[in-house]
Formats: C-alpha cells, structure tokens, sequence
C-alpha cells in the first residue's frame, strides 16, 4: 500500500494558468502601435463614411421616442398644443407624415437650384424628342431621288454647254463638220483654247463655261508665277551681253498672264442664269440649240433646216 505521504494523483487539481506578465518590451511595442493608430490622420473616403454612418444611425432612430424625446423643447411645445403622436393635422387626412422630412446631403458644389435645372432640360429633351416628326421612308427615298436628278441635270448641262461652245466656234471659223459626225462634244485630242473676246458677247446659255475655265487659268497662271518668283531674295548677276534669247532660256523673264477684258467685271444677265432650277437651264440651253443651229441634244443629231423632222419633241420623256 501506498504511504499517507503519497500524493493522490487521481484526486488532484490543477490551478488557473499564470498569467503572462508583459514585459517591458512588449509593453513599448503595444503603446507605439496604439499611438501610431490613435495619432495616424484619416482620409477623406473615411472621414466622409464616418460621418454618413453617423448621420444614418441617427435618422433610424424616431425622434419622438426614447429618452431624447423627453428633453426635446420642440417635442414639448407641440405637446401642449395638443399633439400626442402619429401624424400632424387632421387625423382623416391618410397622406399626412409621420416623421420629419429626411435630409438630401449634396456631394457636388453645384448651387441649390441646379439639379431641378437639369431636370427641367431633361424634360423639355424628352418632350421636344416626342414631339419630333419622325422621317418617313417614303419621303427619304423622293428625297435622294430629287438629289440624283438634280445632279444627273448638272451633267447634261455641262454637255450641252460644251456643245454650244463648239458649234458655235465652227459657225464663226467656217469650219463644220457636214453629215452626222460626233458633235457631242469636241474633236478628240484637241484641247480646248482659251477664249480672248470679252465674256458679254458670248451667249449667256453657255457663258459660264468660259468664265469657270479663264478663273481656273487664271488661278493656276497666278500659282505658277508665285512659285516662280518666291526664291530667294539676294542680289543677282547682271550679264550685259545677255540678249533676250538668252534670258528666256535661262528663265530670266516673267511671262505676264493677259486677263481676258470683263473677267472681273460684274455680270448681272449671268447671275440670273445661274440662279435658275437646273431643269430650266437645260431647257433654255436645248431651245437655243435647236434655234441657233436645227441641233437636237437628246437626238445628238443636226437637221438641215428649222422643221427638224423627225425629232420626236423638246424633252427628252418624248425621246424615250
């Protein structure tokens, strides 16, 4: 048997744990972290959650009950005129509130009356949009149809320009062409010269052709001649015995452009002719062709006298 002085194991029982003493190490660490978190400064973002967590919690809660509500002033005065809770005014009025109106925080800097300014045009968009007339495909296919003919007209009066142009010149020079050549247009491979008599004596019908191409020339002259005389600016040898031949062929000389007599001049008969619809044009340019020279542009075809039997009619619906 065991002695009495044998510790009994089976019924022994152990104590709390010591607690572990902090040691000044330690103790130094814990604080300088607790400093550091106390003392670190907070952002914006956190700042401004902090403050709409606060500003929530506090309109969660009803301000007619709890212990604030007995030491509300506000709470009190409407107690004595007679308010005992639940919705101001007439009782049958089922509309009425029940708490305070909420508070609308604003994030921006904008000014108090700009939101309901940008509502106001947002509406007006909306309803201007309701209002627009919406854009029928009949209607747009008429309208690319009118811009093809339009400018299908444009071509034909250039054509027929051109033609004017050149029976006219082979009226003044003596020089037609018998039978039924191509008078369409002018003689392949030969360029067209620029005119030198003044722009009223020439038909208004096709006068705007020739004006169109002097301008041209004369623009593309001009930009010839800038380029030319845009070198540089320092002093030059002066050959005494350099003739004329001699300068022209080391470029020396400037050729001057002789503008045609009336180019710059205003003419009125002409701006009324190109104010006119595209179809009348063509159609004063088919009758003076058919007057001046027994020539039908829609038959290509000159006749030998002004009868011009055999063309069908004026327009070209006849020539179909």
């Amino acid at each position: 048997m065991a002695s009495d002085d044998d510790d009994d194991y089976m019924n022994m029982t152990f104590g709390e744990e010591p607690k572990a003493v902090e040691t000044s190490l330690q103790r130094r660490q814990r604080l300088k972290r607790e400093g550091e978190i106390k003392g670190r400064v907070k952002s914006k973002a956190e700042l401004e959650a902090e403050e709409r967590e606060a500003r929530e919690a506090a309109l969660s809660k009803s301000m007619l009950e709890g212990a604030q509500a007995k030491k509300s002033k506000g709470l009190a005065m409407m107690a004595k005129m007679g308010f005992k809770g639940g919705a101001l005014g007439s009782k049958e009025n089922a509309d009425a509130r029940l708490e305070p109106i909420r508070p609308e925080m604003k994030d921006d800097r904008g000014g108090i009356g700009l939101d309901s300014e940008r509502k106001r045009k947002l509406r007006d968009a909306a309803e201007s949009a309701e209002k627009k007339v919406k854009v029928d495909e009949n209607e747009f296919r008429d309208r690319v149809r009118r811009e093809r003919e339009v400018a299908r007209c444009e071509h034909q009066i250039y054509a027929a320009m051109k033609v004017c142009e050149r029976m006219d010149e082979e009226r003044q020079t003596g020089s037609a062409v018998e039978g039924t050549g191509n008078v369409d247009g002018a003689t392949p491979g030969k360029k067209r010269t620029l005119s030198m008599k003044p722009l009223k004596s020439i038909p208004v019908v096709w006068r705007g052709l020739i004006r169109r191409r002097e301008e041209a020339e004369r623009d593309r002259r001009m930009k010839y001649d800038l380029q030319q005389t845009s070198t540089t600016r320092l002093p030059t040898y002066e050959d005494d015995l350099e003739d004329e031949d001699d300068k022209k062929a080391l470029g020396k000389t400037q050729t001057a452009y002789a503008l045609v007599e009336d180019l710059d001049e205003e003419d009125l008969e002409l701006d009324e002719f190109n104010a006119l619809e595209a179809d009348e044009k063509l159609r004063q340019l088919v009758e003076y062709l058919r007057q001046e020279h027994h020539y039908c542009f829609w038959c290509k075809f000159e006749y030998s006298d002004d009868t011009m039997e055999g063309c069908p009619g004026l327009t070209e619906e006849d020539h179909d």
